[in-house]
């Protein structure tokens, strides 16, 4: 397989640029797989995951808490294993974009006793709000 057809599986697996996908195969040796696993795993360090458990009632109170903060980039309600809301969230878009589903959030929630909500921060940011805890702690 020549160098631009590896590139071309990369890309259509991972989604990466071309310059991403010849810069990780050239450093694994041209392994295609080793390659992908590579970029897999450099994205799932981007970002750090946290959930929050809450009645039904507090799910759509929490939902706007965590946008507000602004440093969320997703947010999936779940009830049990079962994702209920999926959403990417970007500021610019909030509340053009979310005024539908948090209504329908909160009619679907009123209506559950417990759910999950997960939350996708950009792990730069995640650090720095951490860092920012601690050294309150000085004071």
């Amino acid at each position: 397989m020549e160098e631009l057809e590896k590139v071309d599986v990369i890309r259509e697996r991972t989604g990466v640029s071309y310059e991403q996908a010849l810069e990780a195969l050239r450093e694994v040796d041209g392994d295609v797989l080793e390659a992908i696993v590579k970029l897999e795993k450099e994205e799932q360090n981007k970002y750090r995951k946290e959930e929050f458990q809450v009645r039904g009632e507090q799910v759509l109170n929490k939902f706007k808490e965590l946008i507000k903060e602004g440093n969320v980039t997703r947010i999936k309600v779940k009830k049990d294993d079962k994702v209920l809301l999926d959403i990417p969230v970007n500021v610019g878009v909030v509340g053009a974009v979310l005024s539908p589903p948090l209504a329908l959030l909160g009619a679907t929630t009123a209506l559950l006793s417990k759910a999950t909500i997960e939350v996708e921060r950009a792990k730069k940011s995640a650090d720095n709000l951490n860092n920012n805890i601690d050294n309150q702690d000085e004071f």
